[in-house]
C-alpha cells in the first residue's frame, strides 16, 4: 500500500515530488502527484463544498475520494492516514452523474439565504422610508 507524506508548505512548489502531499493553506489547497504514477498534478481545494482534511500531527486524510477523471489514467483512490486505498474505476456514465449532482449541490448551497435576504433588505428599506 502506497504511503504519502504530508507537507506543509508557504510555497507550491514548481516540481512536485512523488509521494508527497503538499499542503498549502494560506491559498486552501493540496497538491500531489497523481497516485497512480502517470505524473499528473492533482489540485483538491479545501473547502466545506470541495475536499476537507483531518490531521493529528501525524497523519492525514482527505475526503471525499480523489477521482482524477479529467486525466487519462481516470485513477480513483482515497487518502486515509497518509495511505493511498485504491477504489474501483468509474463508468463515464456514472462520473458525468456525479458531476451533475456534485454541480447541483454546489450551486444550491451556493446561496442558501438569498431570498430571506432579499426578504431582510426589502424590510429596512421600507422601514427607512
Amino acid at each position: 500500500m502506497k504511503t504519502l507524506e504530508p507537507r506543509f508548505v508557504d510555497t507550491i512548489p514548481r516540481e512536485l515530488e512523488d509521494g508527497v502531499l503538499y499542503f498549502a493553506m494560506e491559498y486552501g489547497t493540496v497538491l500531489h502527484k497523481c497516485c497512480c504514477g502517470c505524473g499528473s498534478e492533482v489540485n483538491t481545494p479545501l473547502s466545506p463544498k470541495d475536499w476537507n482534511m483531518k490531521y493529528d500531527g501525524q497523519k492525514v486524510s482527505l475526503s471525499p475520494s480523489i477521482g482524477n477523471w479529467d486525466y487519462p489514467c481516470k485513477s480513483h483512490y482515497w487518502i486515509k492516514e497518509n495511505k493511498v486505498v485504491w477504489d474501483r474505476t468509474w463508468s463515464q456514465i456514472e462520473i458525468d452523474e456525479n458531476r451533475r449532482l456534485d454541480n447541483r449541490i454546489k450551486t444550491k448551497n451556493s446561496y442558501p439565504n438569498k431570498q430571506k435576504n432579499k426578504n431582510l433588505l426589502r424590510k429596512i428599506l421600507d422601514w427607512l422610508a
